[in-house]
Order: structure tokens, then sequence, then C-alpha cells
């Protein structure tokens, strides 16, 4: 799985987390999303990275402005991730 976070500008309250997350819920496949306007990120876990570009243009098409796109490997945490499936 891959961890990808999103820097955004623009969010300014709940309503606006969620309008991110299903903007990003349709338009791609993904695990979780879930965005903070205190944080400006949003966090996306999927089953295969998501190209940058593909990712900042959903955002912007739903007002907001994605400023940093970072990927990394995720392994899940906790006791049953610890012995796979």
């Amino acid at each position: 799985m891959v961890k990808i976070t999103v820097g955004i500008e623009g969010m300014a309250c709940g309503m606006c987390e969620a309008h991110i997350n299903e903007a990003i819920r349709n338009a791609f496949q993904v695990k979780k999303v879930t965005s903070s306007h205190s944080k400006k990120q949003t966090v996306i876990l999927a089953e295969k990275d998501i190209p940058e570009q593909e990712l900042k243009n959903v955002v912007a098409k739903a007002g907001y402005d994605a400023v940093s796109v970072s990927s990394e490997l995720y392994e899940k945490k906790g006791l049953f991730g610890r012995f796979g499936r």
C-alpha cells in the first residue's frame, strides 16, 4: 500500500475536508482518505500510487490548491498488521 500526503491550501472547515475527500474518492480507487483543514493536508491510503498531476487536477477542480504531494510505502500497524494476510 501507498500513503500519499497532499498539502492543500484553501480548506477552512469540516465541509471543505468532506468536499476534498469526496472528490478524491470519486476520481481514484482509494482505501482511505482523510483531510484536515488545520493541518492543511489530505492523507490518502491506496493500493497503488496516484500520479501527482492527476491528483493536483482533481484538487484544483474541487476549488483548492495542492501545493505539495509526497508518497511513501505504508505498512499497516498494530497486532494484525504484523502477521500479514
